[in-house]
C-alpha cells in the first residue's frame, strides 16, 4: 500500500500510519476481493473456464456486483469472477486482455484510450454517491460541509475540527478540538475521479493547484487501497475524514456529512438524492459527469460506474459463445439486475440511461456482426 504522509510528528497521524502498515501486511484490507475466486484465475484471461466471465475494476460498485453476479449465476448458470481492485487496475487488465470486462467510475482518458488501442464501449451500470465519511465519536449532530470547506480540508488548510470555518457552518454544534486526519485513495480510482472532478468544479484553488483525475498528487493525508481501505482508515482513526461510496459507509455504520449543493441546499446522500443528480440527458456514448448537479434536491458528489468492453469481441482467439455470454450478462445487469440497486444504496439507471445502454450494447460485434439480435 502506498502511503502519503504529511506529518509524522502528529501522534494521531503516527497511529494511523501504524494501522495502515498493519493493514498492508494483511493484504491491504479487502482491496482485492473477488466475487468468486482468486487473482490467479483472472490472469488466465479468455482461456479460462468457458462458463466463467472474468471482470475487474471498481471497488465503488463491488457490493452491488457481488449481489448481481450471485443472482445471475442462479438465473443463467454463468459464474462471474469479479476482482475488486480499483478502476485503474480494471482498465489495465482489460488493456492486457486478461479479463472480459473492466469496470470504472471514470471513462477512459486519452492516455488509456491510446494504450488500449481499439474501440471500447462504456455501458452504465448504476450511479452512486461519494460521501464524506468521518470519525468524530463525541459529535451528536450530523456534520454539514460546503464545497469550500471540503476543498480546504483536503488541501490541508484546515487542521482542527473546531476551526472557525467549520463552526460557522455548523452553528450551535459543539465541535471537538482534535486534529483533522485526511484519508484518501492510494490506488488509481474512479471514486477519486468523481471526487476530484467535483472539487475541480467548485474550487478554483483546487483546480489550479491539484486538478482532477483517477490518481493525483494529494496535498495532505494518508492513502488506503480501495473504498475498503479508506473506510478502514476512517473507522479506526478518531478525527479522520475520507471519501467513500455510500454503500461502504452504510455497511460500516459510519457517519457522513450533508453537503451544500449548487442550489444552496444541504443534501443528505441517499438513493433518492443520487437519482435526482442522475436525472439528466445522457449522451449517446454514456460518458457524462453527474458532479455539482443543478438539481435542487440532487446530491452533488454522484457519478456513474461503467462496464467497459471491446466493441469488437473477436480477439485473443475468443469464442463467439463467450462474447455472447458477456453481452447477455451486461444486458441482464441493466434490466433485471437493476432491482438490486436500491437495497444496496445505489441509484438504478433512469429509463433514458437504460435506452442509451441498450443502444451501446447492441453495437458490440463479433467478426463485425452484431452479437445481440
Amino acid at each position: 500500500m502506498k502511503l502519503n504522509i504529511s506529518n509524522l510528528k502528529n501522534p494521531v497521524t503516527a497511529a494511523v500510519l501504524l494501522f495502515t502498515l498493519t493493514l498492508a501486511a494483511c493484504g491491504g484490507g479487502d482491496g482485492n476481493k473477488s466475487t468468486q475466486t482468486s487473482d490467479t484465475t483472472a490472469s488466465s484471461g479468455s482461456s479460462s473456464d468457458a462458463n466463467t466471465i472474468l471482470g475487474a475494476g471498481s471497488t465503488f460498485v463491488y457490493p452491488l456486483f457481488s449481489k448481481m453476479f450471485s443472482e445471475y449465476d442462479k438465473t443463467a448458470g454463468v459464474k462471474v469472477n469479479y476482482q475488486s481492485i480499483g478502476s485503474g487496475g480494471g482498465i489495465l487488465q482489460l488493456t492486457n486482455k486478461t479479463v472480459d470486462f473492466g469496470d470504472s467510475d471514470a471513462p477512459l482518458n486519452e492516455e488509456q484510450t491510446q494504450k488500449i488501442g481499439a474501440p471500447v464501449l462504456h455501458i452504465p451500470m448504476c450511479s452512486g454517491a461519494v460521501v464524506m465519511a468521518y470519525n468524530l465519536p463525541e459529535l451528536k449532530d450530523t456534520l454539514k460541509l460546503t464545497p469550500e470547506l471540503i476543498a480546504n480540508i483536503f488541501l490541508g488548510k484546515i487542521k482542527s475540527w473546531n476551526d472557525p470555518q467549520i463552526a460557522g457552518i455548523n452553528k450551535g454544534v459543539t465541535l471537538p478540538n482534535m486534529p483533522v486526519v485526511i484519508a484518501h485513495r492510494s490506488d488509481g480510482s474512479g471514486t477519486t475521479n468523481i471526487f476530484t472532478t467535483y472539487l475541480d468544479k467548485v474550487s478554483p484553488e483546487w483546480s489550479s493547484k491539484v486538478g482532477k483525475g483517477s490518481s493525483i498528487n494529494w496535498p495532505a493525508g494518508l492513502g488506503g487501497k480501495g473504498n475498503e481501505g479508506v473506510a478502514g482508515l476512517v473507522k479506526q482513526t478518531p478525527g479522520a475524514i475520507g471519501y467513500i461510496e455510500l454503500a461502504y459507509a452504510m455497511q460500516n455504520k459510519m457517519s457522513f456529512s450533508k453537503i451544500k449543493n449548487k442550489a444552496g441546499n444541504f443534501i443528505t446522500p441517499s438513493v433518492a438524492s443520487t437519482s435526482a443528480a442522475g436525472n439528466i440527458q445522457i449522451p449517446a456514448d454514456a460518458k457524462v459527469s453527474l458532479t455539482n448537479t443543478e438539481a435542487a434536491d440532487g446530491y452533488p458528489i454522484s457519478g456513474f460506474t461503467w462496464a467497459i468492453i471491446y466493441k469488437e469481441q473477436n480477439y485473443n482467439k475468443r469464442a463467439a459463445d463467450r462474447a455472447e455470454k458477456l453481452v447477455k450478462l451486461l444486458w441482464w445487469n441493466i434490466h433485471e439486475g437493476q432491482q438490486y440497486c436500491e437495497q444496496l444504496n445505489y441509484a438504478p439507471l433512469s429509463k433514458s440511461a437504460v435506452t442509451v445502454a441498450e443502444s451501446i450494447l447492441k453495437s458490440a460485434t463479433f467478426d463485425g456482426k452484431p452479437i445481440l439480435k
